[in-house]
């Protein structure tokens, strides 16, 4: 029998979504999974929760016990963490994930942190075999793999990848947990204090290796009617990782799609005046929000009515939730293809849960490390051909190509 996930992190907001869909999966007794966190009191409740004649054990490991991780990575196939903020709890199981060859899944969009960690162990885990994949939840899966997708079925009806792909959010419906408000105001705290950081923040190509930066400058979204998808467009909060990721992904996969690829998001806010005054509302009310929870006196006021770690949608919110993206993309000859992604599920964490179950269940199963051996992988860059068939399988998921213009 193959070595089980563990789910480090399972009495978290996320951790308990992720552990209910293990549980279903696992009807059969056919998944192997195993639950960790450091309260025992909370890890009885939510296995008594839970029930059943495949009711998961569980272990017992704090984020800062490296002997404790030691023992997870030990007995573990793939670690998946859902501990965040991932900056200020994540890299004590990274370290030791490194040192023993243990895959890890996670999902972080800290984009900060994921540089820190790749800088710090990517050698030593090409060297042990361990493959660490980062944003395997809702960043920056939907991006990561949508990217993907459509480069695939531009190549398989017009002969060519595409040089320009935008994303843009058609429509979404979610609720935002403490865990997501804490990471934000992580990133914002450091990149107010660190001017280099901040510089990094901005650049595109940040999580690029550093052999393969290319310095094609890329498109900065505002307030703008968008003629490919017929609507207003602001940007799009999720932009700042989701980029970088599919960045990166060109860079490991070789660059197939050029190394002058650009690539941009948006959310669609509709056509005509009121979509201009949203879309013009939505690009000053982001850097506004950032700005808020850089600035004490404002973050501490801010932190009184978000939510709190812990907190997240209601299961009603969760099942009603869903997201609906399209991605257009250019070839260097200008044909067009366009392509599309629906999820069902609130985005960030009823489906951020089944992505990020499936993404480590193909990694140890669909995944061999002759393939894709020890290192910092990206979802598209490890996973893509696999993960995509099993995201439309069992996590709601659907890829469509919905245009294409020879």
């Amino acid at each position: 029998m193959k070595k089980p996930l563990i789910v480090f992190g399972a009495t978290s907001f996320v951790g308990q979504i992720l552990c209910r869909y293990l549980h279903e999966l696992n009807h059969d007794g056919s998944v192997n999974w195993l639950m960790a966190a450091r309260s025992e009191e909370k890890l009885k409740r939510l296995q008594q929760e839970l029930g059943g004649p495949h009711t998961p054990e569980y272990r017992l490991a704090d984020a800062g016990n490296e002997s404790q991780l030691r023992a997870l990575c030990e007995e573990a196939g793939v670690i998946i963490s859902t501990v965040g903020p991932y900056a200020l709890y994540g890299e004590p199981l990274i370290k030791v994930c490194v040192e023993t060859g243990t895959d890890y899944c996670d999902l972080t969009g800290e984009t900060q942190w994921i540089r820190r960690m790749i800088d710090r162990y990517d050698a030593q885990a090409r060297d042990s075999g361990a493959r660490i994949v980062h944003c395997c939840g809702f960043d920056s899966i939907p991006s990561d793999l949508g990217v993907w997708f459509l480069q695939q079925q531009a190549q398989a009806k017009l002969g060519s990848h595409c040089q320009h792909v935008k994303m843009r959010v058609r429509n979404f419906k979610g609720g935002f947990s403490g865990g997501t408000v804490a990471s934000m105001m992580n990133v914002a705290k450091e990149a107010a204090s660190d001017s280099a950081l901040r510089r990094e923040l901005a650049d595109p190509y940040s999580l690029c290796p550093a052999d393969s930066k290319p310095r094609v400058k890329q498109p900065k979204i505002t307030a703008t009617l968008d003629d490919d998808v017929d609507s207003w467009i602001a940007p799009f909060v999720m932009e700042a990782i989701n980029t970088r990721v599919v960045h990166r992904s060109n860079a490991l996969l070789g660059q197939p799609w050029g190394a002058d690829f650009m690539y941009d998001e948006a959310v669609m806010t509709g056509a005509e005046n009121k979509g201009r005054t949203r879309a013009k509302l939505t690009a000053l009310g982001q850097p506004l929000m950032m700005l808020g929870f850089a600035v004490p006196p404002a973050r501490w006021l801010m932190s009184r009515f978000l939510p709190k770690p812990g907190e997240g949608p209601s299961p009603e919110i969760q099942r009603k939730g869903f997201f609906d993206l399209v991605f257009v993309g250019h070839t260097p000859d200008n044909r067009t293809i366009k392509t599309t992604l629906y999820g069902e599920r609130d985005p960030g964490y009823g489906a951020t849960a089944r992505m990020l179950g499936q993404a480590a269940l193909c990694l140890r199963d669909d995944v061999s490390r002759d393939d894709k051996p020890g290192g910092f992988w990206t979802p598209a860059s490890a996973l893509a051909q696999p993960l995509i068939p099993r995201l439309e399988a069992f996590a709601g998921l659907a890829f469509t190509t919905e245009l294409f213009k020879q």
